[in-house]
């Protein structure tokens, strides 16, 4: 039993090396998807507002509103943000079985000793057996994070992109329902300079 304390030994500072490295990928990669739903939960915010936008702007209308606004309504009403984030980690239970020293007291029993030898010696088989596949396994569970996360930062990206092009597509095709920037200013200004004139603006 003295032999097996020592191998015990040496395969536990390898399996607790691993292990702190496993834990402490798991905890960012929790920080990661933690962040990526956050990330998803913004774009459908900016959606929502958009939608909140457009309806308390249809207030200003007494009537039925300009044909440009009902076009960006209805662009920003067809827009379908959805991003959708998986973070898929592997689970492991770790099994260790303690190996209770025997002492040799007398018994009755002649077959006592030699079967709790036995039962000793097979807890012992299933801790190395269990401990050097996690040894084994946890280097190359740490080592697939590179191609993990690269697929999935190009996913982040895209979905980025594709929501930016989804947005452009939609506004871009209702911009000929509204006038040019430059007539939208000399607009503006000349609004701004008839509010001026009003007594209750004061000398704004």
């Amino acid at each position: 039993m003295q032999k097996t304390g020592i191998a015990e030994k040496t395969m536990d500072g390898e399996f607790a090396e691993e292990y702190d490295r496993f834990q402490r990928l798991e905890h960012t990669m929790d920080k990661l998807s933690k962040e990526a739903k956050g990330y998803q939960n913004a774009f459908r915010a900016l959606g929502a507002a958009q939608s909140r936008i457009a309806e308390t702007m249809q207030l200003f209308f007494e009537d039925a509103p300009p044909a440009s606004f009902q076009h960006y309504q209805q662009a920003v009403q067809h827009m379908d943000i959805k991003l959708k984030s998986d973070a898929k980690l592997l689970d492991y239970e770790s099994h260790r079985l303690k190996v209770r020293k025997l002492v040799e007291k007398p018994s009755d029993d002649p077959q006592r000793l030699p079967m709790a030898e036995k039962e000793a010696d097979l807890a012992r088989d299933m801790y190395e057996n269990i401990n050097a596949i996690l040894v084994q396994d946890l280097p190359t569970l740490v080592a697939l994070r590179v191609p993990y996360l690269d697929p999935s930062f190009e996913a982040m990206v895209k979905t980025q992109w594709r929501v930016g092009q989804l947005a452009y597509d939609h506004l871009e095709g209702i911009r000929a329902s509204f006038p040019s920037s430059t007539t939208d200013d000399r607009r503006a200004d000349t609004v701004l300079q008839q509010m001026r004139s009003l007594s209750i603006c004061g000398n704004v």
